[in-house]
């Protein structure tokens, strides 16, 4: 995983020195040789993430790009909370940032004018979120306990995309990313300040077995009293729909 990360890192700050090449587009309508974009993730906004890009042409083809975005606590799309025989929680929500570098290569041929066309490429995804989870448990002998848990988690992803970027005016574009397949390490941390029982983590991990969020998750997510925290892999995508503007 580092090791794909440095080698994106290293590619784009290379290239971004080499001195740019002019493209020539084979189209009825001449376009200044543009090689920045900057770019808004449109669908995101349900979920109330906030995603800005920049994008550099460097090489034949090839550019450079930089994601930023933060996640808020407003959206339609929410965490419904646990609803175990012991363990029971309210609505999860999280906040937290998102960075994702990738290297594209554009094909030529599907060009109308620079950073449009038929694309495909790598990219990497780091995603950092914290939420309380808090809630309520209650042994098999019946006493009642509340618990109030600082939680954390780190995904860290690498997979390729695939995508076409279609352009609406002379400054503007519309990215439609169709597939990003990958690979993801998920890490989870939780903290309590109150003493619980043992079986707590065992209904605890019982009723995460049940959860439809965790459906892709295997067997290793088991979380214990000596160490709160656990880590698997799992399935990861990338796609969305942006609106750029091209300068």
């Amino acid at each position: 995983m580092k090791t794909a990360f440095y080698f994106l890192i290293t590619l784009g700050l290379c290239c971004y020195n080499l001195q740019a090449q002019d493209v020539n587009y084979d189209t009825n309508t001449m376009y200044p040789n543009y090689k920045n974009e900057i770019s808004f993730e449109i669908p995101q906004v349900i979920n109330g993430v906030y995603q800005f890009s920049y994008e550099r042409y460097i090489w034949k083809n090839i550019t450079a790009n930089l994601g930023v975005g933060y996640k808020g606590k407003e959206g339609l799309v929410k965490i419904s909370g646990l609803n175990g025989d012991y363990i029971k929680t309210d609505e999860i929500f999280y906040t937290g940032f998102q960075i994702i570098p990738e290297v594209r290569y554009y094909i030529k041929n599907t060009a109308r004018k620079p950073l449009t066309g038929f694309y495909f490429g790598a990219y990497l995804k780091y995603s950092n979120y914290n939420s309380d989870f808090d809630g309520d448990y209650i042994s098999r002998e019946g006493e009642h306990y509340t618990f109030e848990f600082d939680m954390s988690a780190t995904v860290s992803s690498v997979g390729l995309m695939f995508g076409y970027k279609l352009p609406i005016s002379k400054h503007f574009n519309i990215d439609f990313m169709i597939a990003g397949p990958g690979t993801g390490h998920y890490k989870f941390k939780f903290k309590n300040e109150k003493d619980l029982p043992d079986a707590f983590y065992d209904h605890l991990n019982t009723a995460l077995e049940d959860y439809t969020l965790l459906d892709l998750i295997n067997s290793d997510f088991k979380f214990s009293k000596v160490n709160r925290s656990s880590k698997f892999s799992a399935l990861s995508f990338r796609y969305g729909i942006a609106i750029g503007y091209i300068f």
